[in-house]
């Protein structure tokens, strides 16, 4: 029996509306980027997402391609991020190397299909429960035991693979729970801002290459897309992020510790707000026609 091919999407007009949007969601999403190690992507997805579903793209597509694309603009993002924080000397490199062979393994086992078959209410509360814990610890800046040290190879392989697939999940750079974990390590805030920074460029990368070989049969994406992600939104947002990820690593030097953990703290609720709300309502994708894939909407 044949396959019968949806009809394509009717093409996006790239017009100046498009093109302000995206690069003002460049410019903050970069200087969260290197203020906070977070990536950008907390703020990247619902945007991206937002923009696509308003040009026609099915609402599950569009999520999908929000936090693929989310996930390819942190490659250059964290690229320029790091350079302002290694030019001052605050990456913990052997950190990094011990976290990234983790990081890789579990970014290909989500962003390769877990992360779609694992979108469940249950792991967004889960998820949120934990980020809300973490943001609480920092806000309270309850000092770790003087004794607390990173666990070894062993440990830091697994805490690189927990870090690498929950980032993969929800298209982030990973600073949500790597700057948690190493502060509660004791390495100093600046230090693990700075590192999880370095970080977010094996995640970005091995979870974008994983988004585009598994969306590459994909019918009916939007024009210019490498399986799951938009190339033109990933290019306007990441040539404007660049500009603004080292004037946020700037100020993360410049901010006082306990300062800078209570702002982490803060984007951290609206992390863990957000997937709580995710993971609270029941939501449906509702055929209004039978058309193709322009004819699905979200209901709540």
């Amino acid at each position: 029996m044949a396959l019968q091919t949806p009809p394509s999407l009717t093409p996006m007009p790239f017009d100046i509306f498009l093109l302000l949007e995206l690069a003002l969601l460049g410019l903050c999403s970069g200087f969260l980027a290197g203020l906070l190690g977070i990536g950008g992507g907390m703020i990247m997805v619902p945007f991206i997402t937002f923009l696509l579903s308003s040009r026609g793209v099915a609402a599950e597509l569009a999520v999908k391609m929000a936090i693929a694309t989310s996930m390819a603009t942190i490659v250059f993002t964290s690229i320029s991020s790091v350079r302002a924080h290694h030019q001052r000397g605050a990456v913990r490199w052997d950190v990094v190397k011990s976290l990234a062979p983790g990081i890789v393994l579990g970014a290909a086992i989500a962003s390769l299909g877990v992360f779609s078959a694992l979108k469940g209410s249950s792991l967004a509360l889960l998820f949120a429960l934990f980020v809300g814990f973490s943001a609480t610890q920092m806000f309270l800046d309850k000092k770790p035991a003087a004794s607390r040290q990173l666990p070894g190879s062993t440990g830091l392989i697994g805490a690189g693979g927990l870090i690498g697939f929950l980032s993969g999940l929800v298209g982030a750079g990973g600073g949500f729970i790597s700057v948690p974990f190493m502060t509660w390590c004791n390495i100093a805030i600046h230090n693990a801002v700075a590192t999880s920074a370095a970080l977010g460029f094996p995640i970005a990368l091995s979870n974008a290459l994983g988004y585009a070989v598994s969306g590459a049969h994909l019918v009916g994406l939007p024009p210019y897309s490498l399986g799951y992600i938009w190339l033109p939104g990933l290019m306007v947002i990441a040539s404007c992020s660049v500009m603004t990820a080292p004037w946020g690593a700037g100020a993360a030097h410049r901010l006082p510790v306990k300062k800078l953990k209570r702002i982490f703290a803060s984007v951290l609720y609206l992390l863990a707000a957000y997937m709580l709300y995710r993971g609270s309502i029941k939501h449906k994708i509702i055929n209004t026609n039978r058309k193709g894939p322009l004819s699905h909407e979200w209901a709540f």
